[in-house]
């Protein structure tokens, strides 16, 4: 009895062991990250879509300058290599109109006014002009199959003239790779979430499981993983956190009770609809 128990509790501590190795965040060379927890994250900029301040617009993102909050943004490519500042992949929510993002130049997406305002989408040259390091940015890259390595380099081109503090996150894992290859020096973010729980189709239980507890972190190595924060309680990044220093980002928080739960808990939190 005593050798069969030493035997499982020695595969145990083995499959601990290749867990632990897989889903391990960076620890060698890892950049300084210490100022993502000096500040709280604007959600698309400080906006109120209702109260005429459109998400990711130049008006919601001087906003968040005004109050001293960090902003997250995100970053699409359109059909002539251009980089704009935009969440849904339609214009539909924004503007009232079905054309995809990916279809459209840029000069075509900013003659549609966000949410009936004067608000237009801009450029990511625009927002980091207009920003100017006045506060640091987390740029979250969303591409689509088949321009994952475009979007990125892109970005990084975009990037390299850049004075300000940024880091760049995705759910692609495939962009924290080109980055980890291409700009070692520069902070990476995993994002993830349980995409099945959350409506996400045509992903296989093994994929979101594997998303899920970052188990491609052993190819990506990301310096901080970025959870939906209802998934915070994810053995991954309780064991990243405990053993390897991780920092821990949580979206989307809304409301004071569950921002003061996050941020006593040493995590750096992305907000929206109310301030902390």
């Amino acid at each position: 009895m005593g050798k069969r128990m030493n035997m499982v509790l020695g595969y145990a501590a083995l499959g601990m062991a290749i867990f632990c190795f897989l889903v391990k965040t960076r620890t060698v060379d890892r950049p300084n990250i210490s100022w993502m927890k000096e500040y709280d994250y604007a959600h698309r900029g400080l906006y109120d879509n209702e109260e005429g301040i459109p998400e990711n617009s130049l008006l919601a993102f001087g906003a968040a300058v005004e109050q001293g909050y960090g902003i997250e943004l995100d970053v699409q490519m359109t059909r002539d290599g251009k980089l704009a500042v935009i969440h849904d992949y339609t214009l539909s929510r924004l503007c009232g109109n079905s054309c995809q993002v990916e279809d459209m130049s840029l000069k075509e997406l900013q003659s549609y006014e966000l949410f009936g305002t004067k608000e237009r989408i801009p450029s990511l040259e625009e927002v980091l002009e207009f920003v100017d390091g006045r506060v640091p940015l987390i740029i979250e890259v969303k591409p689509i199959e088949g321009n994952i390595r475009q979007i990125t380099k892109k970005t990084a081109e975009v990037l390299d003239k850049y004075k300000g503090l940024f880091c760049i996150q995705s759910f692609e894992p495939r962009i924290l790779i080109w980055l980890k290859h291409n700009r070692p020096d520069w902070i990476r973010g995993q994002l993830t979430e349980y995409y099945i729980r959350d409506g996400t189709e045509a992903i296989e239980h093994m994929e979101d499981f594997c998303m899920h507890h970052m188990l491609l972190n052993v190819v990506t190595r990301p310096d901080y993983l970025a959870y939906n924060t209802e998934d915070r309680d994810c053995l991954t990044l309780r064991l990243c956190r405990k053993f390897f220093d991780a920092v821990e980002v949580d979206w989307t928080i809304r409301d004071k009770e569950q921002y003061e739960l996050v941020k006593n808990d040493g995590a750096v939190v992305i907000f929206e609809g109310f301030q902390p």
